[in-house]
């Protein structure tokens, strides 16, 4: 059974073995969660990320799907970039957020990762709703089986860590 435990703090501080990464479909780095995460894991998450670009992910990363690099210099092992859905008001995309924590999960099994730190998929930015965004990604992580050991939320402000707080219970 996966436990599942909240973290007010910078995802880029976790000592785990991945760090899910909220990232854009380039795959070549950003603003918020990307950005902060190739900064501070250094050139080697972006070299593999450019090396992702030129073979198997020459378009870029779909949605809703994942794929893994080294973490660099973050205290992690590997760093599992998914791309999350931008929100919309006229489109049920919660399906595709949906799939970024599962999507990211497979990866964490397929590597062997028993602790995994995943950022608020598609709340920032992209504009979702925290609480919808805290009720998709609980929901998904608690129904997804997995080895992961421990999926811990790292919340980068006091707003998001009580909307998961209310999800988690």
């Amino acid at each position: 059974m996966t436990t599942v435990k909240l973290v007010r703090g910078d995802i880029t501080e976790q000592r785990v073995d991945a760090i899910v990464n909220a990232a854009n479909s380039s795959l070549l780095g950003g603003g918020g969660v990307d950005g902060a995460i190739h900064r501070r894991g250094g050139p080697e998450i972006l070299a593999e990320c450019r090396a992702l670009r030129a073979s198997t992910y020459g378009k870029g990363l779909r949605t809703g799907r994942a794929v893994a690099t080294t973490a660099g210099r973050l205290d992690a092992r590997w760093v599992i970039h998914t791309v999350g859905p931008v929100h919309s008001r006229s489109e049920d995309r919660s399906g595709l957020l949906a799939s970024c924590y599962r999507e990211s999960l497979r990866v964490a099994d397929e590597l062997g990762a028993r602790t995994v730190a995943f950022p608020a998929v598609s709340a920032g930015i992209y504009g979702w709703p925290l609480d919808d965004a805290a009720r998709i990604a609980v929901g998904t992580v608690r129904d997804t089986g997995t080895a992961v050991a421990e999926v811990r939320f790292v919340l980068f402000d006091e707003q998001a860590y009580e909307a998961f707080a209310a999800q988690v219970g």
